[in-house]
């Protein structure tokens, strides 16, 4: 019993077309020439990052900052998803994020007082997290801009081609 011929890929002009599970003998792989072909000259790249040390703590100090800032925008945020959903108060974690959010709300939370409860944690709790927020980006941004370089601000390294 015959089959028909299901392999409809063109023929590679370059070699006898074989089926996809006929074994190639090692001494007629037509490709072998072809791995080590190149077809651009190749171009020595390198990177190079400025060896000042004051850039680096400059830029640890800032992530630090960030992270710091966008930890709180996020307890923040978990209290008013917790007070807004219902949490039980006596549950640990909801303890846990109330003292945690009752330390970083920046003395706000009694600036607006609605009647319902959640829109209490979502106006006072959510102005704090956005100002966290802010707080962040300017301190970055000030400490940017004073202690780094003009040339440094905005460029981590600088690609060359040679």
């Amino acid at each position: 019993m015959t089959y028909p011929d299901r392999d409809r890929r063109p023929a590679d002009p370059r070699h006898v077309h074989r089926r996809p599970a006929e074994v190639v003998p090692p001494s007629e792989t037509p490709y072998r020439q072809e791995l080590y072909r190149q077809e651009e000259p190749y171009q020595q790249e390198e990177v190079v990052e400025r060896g000042d040390g004051r850039v680096r703590a400059v830029r640890v100090a800032c992530a630090v900052i960030d992270v710091v800032c966008w930890s709180f925008a996020v307890i923040l945020a978990i209290h008013i998803f917790l007070v807004i959903g219902g949490a039980n108060p006596a549950n640990g974690f909801a303890q846990f994020i109330e003292s945690w959010s009752a330390g970083v709300s920046l003395g706000l939370r009694d600036l607006f007082t609605p009647p319902n409860a959640g829109l209490r944690a979502l106006f006072n709790d959510g102005l704090a997290a956005l100002l966290w927020l802010v707080i962040g980006a300017v301190l970055t941004n000030i400490i940017s801009r004073v202690a780094l370089p003009t040339g440094e601000r905005r460029v981590w390294y600088r690609r060359t081609v040679r």
